[in-house]
């Protein structure tokens, strides 16, 4: 009998665990951010932003993104918003997110785009201004400004 307890015990203890994971892995963040940057084959942006969760926790941060393609222009995202997926802990933001864009705006530019880092996933929106034609894959690093 005293094994069967043992098991049951094991059991529970198990479930509240995976569910602690569980809640924990939906910690929601959002990040407002600006960037700016040109484009002629190879492509370079960056700027700066703030992720804030609803845990209270809040991180300035750094952003930059290459990438190389078919690319030519200038553009700059001055009210950007970027929701994350699958966050843990504010420190999950950090890291590279592969991109990938198709782009074509003139004067009134914008973004929508879904990166990726692993189990973690970021959307993003923003508009801004300039003059952007082409297709482009790389990656967009997020980093602690400090």
């Amino acid at each position: 009998m005293k094994g069967r307890g043992l098991v049951q015990t094991s059991i529970v203890l198990c479930a509240l665990t995976l569910s602690q994971i569980a809640s924990a892995a939906d910690l929601e963040c959002t990040m407002r951010f600006s960037l700016s940057g040109w484009s002629a084959i190879y492509k370079h942006m960056s700027g700066n932003g703030v992720v804030t969760c609803k845990n209270g926790q809040t991180m300035k941060v750094k952003l930059e993104s290459h990438g190389g393609g078919l690319t030519a222009g200038k553009s700059r995202i001055d009210n950007g918003v970027g929701n994350f997926s699958d966050i843990i802990k504010i420190s999950d933001v950090l890291g590279t997110y592969a991109q990938a864009d198709a782009s074509a705006g003139a004067v009134k530019a914008g973004t929508a785009q879904v990166l990726t880092k692993g189990e973690v996933s970021l959307a993003l929106s923003g508009a801004g201004q300039g003059i952007e034609l082409g297709v482009s894959v790389g990656g967009l690093t997020i980093s602690e400004d400090k």
